[in-house]
């Protein structure tokens, strides 16, 4: 049994030929050179799948920390596959997994079994390549969502050529921005794709490492500055572990969470609602000291 398992959380060499292949096309960069337009489409495309893995795969799908629409919970579940980590299901499924058992013997990626394994080895393996459906039971009504799931390339895919189109169409009209479809499909696509993943990554890996803990929880979870700004607020993990149900990971007016000032903007126009926050008993529980003005401040925590 222990050979078997052993064997499963190897490298499957071929099927994570496009895994390493998106990585190797970014040395593609050298002949595409660089444009003002390339470093926008970067920028965006980051910015924007990173906020549907954070608000949308995580927030909403695996913990349902707020509430939205069928048609924006589609168009999140759309551009969070976008970013070639597989579907919202299969994503919430393991999350919901690695919840219940973080850092013990079952978590599927816990920095106990080494640091390359909770960052990008357990995704290449066999062992997780299925999810456990039943943990995203509510999920599996939505057919869509089951679509997205299960053609979870067409996304990545479909920006691959967005982007690629774009690019030719700006350089045949406006060849002065120095573009092209080339240019665009490196840039948008595999540059902001690779910084997407190993930017998700760190959350798995480096979050359980790295930081600074104010809570007291079962795992090894911490909170860090810097990843928090990577991810757009996801680095505040020792919140997160604490009270995973809440919206807001950020729990201070001072730990910036970009994931957060989105959806309440976005709660504003009611594309989303009923957004969850910590109950007053775990601002209790912080061990560290409150800075001078967090009485203030903590009135306006919504």
């Amino acid at each position: 049994m222990e050979n078997q398992q052993s064997h499963n959380e190897k490298i499957n060499w071929r099927d994570s030929i496009g895994f390493f292949a998106i990585h190797l096309a970014c040395v593609l960069v050298i002949w595409a050179g660089i444009s003002w337009v390339a470093v926008l489409a970067l920028v965006l495309t980051y910015g924007i799948r990173m906020f549907a893995i954070t608000a949308g795969y995580h927030r909403y799908f695996s913990h349902r920390s707020y509430k939205t629409s069928r048609f924006f919970q589609f168009v999140m579940g759309f551009i969070g596959s976008s970013a070639a980590q597989k579907g919202p299901l299969w994503w919430a499924a393991h999350h919901r997994h690695h919840h219940r058992h973080s850092d013990q013997e079952e978590d599927i990626h816990s920095p106990r079994k080494g640091l390359w394994w909770s960052h990008v080895g357990w995704i290449l393996c066999d062992k997780y390549k299925c999810a456990h459906l039943k943990l995203v039971h509510d999920l599996q009504k939505f057919p869509e969502l089951r679509f997205l799931d299960r053609f979870h390339l067409i996304a990545p895919l479909s920006l691959g050529l967005i982007l690629f189109g774009l690019g030719a169409t700006l350089n045949a009209y406006f060849p002065q921005l120095g573009t092209s479809g080339f240019q665009l499909l490196i840039w948008g696509f595999f540059l902001s794709t690779v910084l997407l993943y190993h930017g998700t990554f760190t959350v798995n890996s480096l979050a359980h490492v790295i930081g600074r803990r104010r809570f007291e929880t079962s795992d090894d979870s911490k909170n860090s500055f810097l990843i928090s700004m990577i991810t757009l607020g996801e680095g505040w993990h020792n919140n997160h572990h604490r009270f995973p149900s809440s919206e807001r990971q950020g729990f201070y007016w001072w730990e910036i969470d970009i994931s957060h000032y989105i959806l309440r903007i976005l709660s504003w126009f009611r594309v989303v609602w009923d957004l969850r926050t910590p109950p007053k008993k775990v601002y209790a529980e912080s061990r560290f000291l409150k800075r001078p003005s967090q009485a203030v401040k903590d009135k306006t925590i919504r």
